[in-house]
């Protein structure tokens, strides 16, 4: 009896081992982490550029000066007084052209300027005789202008006596005491001063002739004495203690130096 042949079935695979991975494969390492910094950009270096608001210096720099005439100062006062006192007192306040005298043409020096506005000053000084008070007074911006103005009159002024009327270095009782105790003719001075001299009666405006603005003159910013505000506001408050009404009544010339 012949034997039967092997045919035998190929093994069948297990199905628990189809569903489970073998045990000699290798789980995979999780990957690495490194916590890394964003990477800064590089400042620019070139700064965002701003306009920059124009400064007066900046506007001045570049235009040729132009001298000041009657109307700039009427006008400035204008500007101060406009949206604060009615149209009656408006009118009060107006200087009248005749008051004026030539302005400066920027051609004069100081005393060349004073002599052509005031050629009779040896005569008016002769006859001068009034203690706290004086016959002209020039305003300026600060108290070095002043002492620059002083020197610069040597040729106009001759023997008369000047006061200096600025606040540095000099007390305002010293100049009370000048003004009080001596005949001046001439005074030289900041607006703040003479302001508070006239307020506390020490120096009276009744002998007055001429006011003279050192106008054109412009600082190492190159502001005018007008163009600083707290000069500027002295300056007005000055005019309206009683020059302004003096100016009506024909009694104090201006003048814009």
């Amino acid at each position: 009896m012949e034997k039967s042949a092997n045919t035998s079935k190929p093994a069948q695979p297990d199905s628990d081992s189809e569903s489970k991975p073998a045990a000699s494969k290798k789980r995979k390492q999780p990957a690495e982490c490194f916590l890394t910094r964003p990477v800064e950009k590089e400042e620019s270096t070139a700064k965002v550029k701003r306009r920059r608001k124009k400064k007066i210096s900046d506007i001045l720099a570049k235009s040729s000066p132009k001298p000041g005439v009657p109307e700039d100062l009427q006008k400035l006062l204008n500007q101060h007084f406009g949206t604060k006192r009615s149209v009656i007192e408006l009118e009060e306040l107006k200087l009248p052209d005749s008051c004026f005298l030539p302005a400066n043409d920027l051609t004069h020096s100081f005393s060349s300027y004073l002599k052509e506005i005031c050629p009779k000053w040896a005569k008016l000084r002769k006859n001068h005789k009034e203690k706290k008070s004086v016959l002209m007074l020039i305003i300026c911006s600060s108290a070095l202008r002043c002492l620059e103005l002083i020197k610069s009159m040597t040729a106009f002024k001759g023997d008369c006596k000047v006061i200096k009327l600025f606040a540095k270095h000099i007390k305002i009782k010293e100049q009370m005491h000048m003004l009080e105790n001596g005949v001046i003719h001439l005074g030289v001075g900041t607006p703040g001063r003479i302001k508070a001299l006239v307020k506390q009666d020490g120096l009276s405006l009744s002998s007055l002739k001429y006011l003279i603005l050192d106008w054109n003159w412009r600082d190492q910013k190159l502001r005018r004495m007008i163009d600083i505000p707290e000069i500027r506001k002295e300056t007005i408050d000055l005019l309206e203690m009683g020059i302004i009404k003096l100016c009506r009544e024909d009694s104090v010339k201006l003048g814009l130096f």
